[in-house]
């Protein structure tokens, strides 16, 4: 009987032996460590979520002051600066800079929205008030 030098005499055949203790564990429990990484995804949703209902908060006050002061809702050189700013950022965390300005595109159009949205409260508030 040829005999693989990793077995045992039960025939059982045995972690390298430069595996550490964990990647025999990981091994035999992937589910684990799925869970483990879903639970940090999650967790990291969440304060996304946190980050971003924070970032509306600041642009709805600049929303308001726009309205306020008659100023429009868009401003494309913002915009514009904004775009090149995130793509840098998103390149020097090696994230696809495509993918952050598709991502930023949204964001900025659903502000855009939201101070539309403010402008037009505003004036039924001043044409009410007149």
């Amino acid at each position: 009987m040829i005999r693989n030098p990793r077995q045992d005499n039960q025939g059982v055949t045995s972690a390298p032996a430069d595996k550490t203790a964990q990647d025999a564990v990981d091994q035999i429990n992937p589910g684990a460590e799925l869970a483990g990484l879903r639970q940090s995804i999650d967790n990291i949703d969440m304060a996304l979520v946190a980050m971003l209902a924070e970032r509306f908060r600041c642009t709805q006050a600049v929303g308001k002051l726009k309205a306020r002061y008659c100023m429009p809702p868009a401003d494309p050189a913002r915009e514009k600066q904004q775009i090149a700013r995130l793509r840098q950022l998103a390149s020097d965390a090696k994230l696809d800079p495509d993918f952050a300005e598709k991502f930023l595109n949204f964001i900025i159009r659903e502000v855009i929205r939201h101070h539309e949205a403010i402008a037009r409260q505003q004036d039924g508030v001043t044409e009410t008030s007149s």
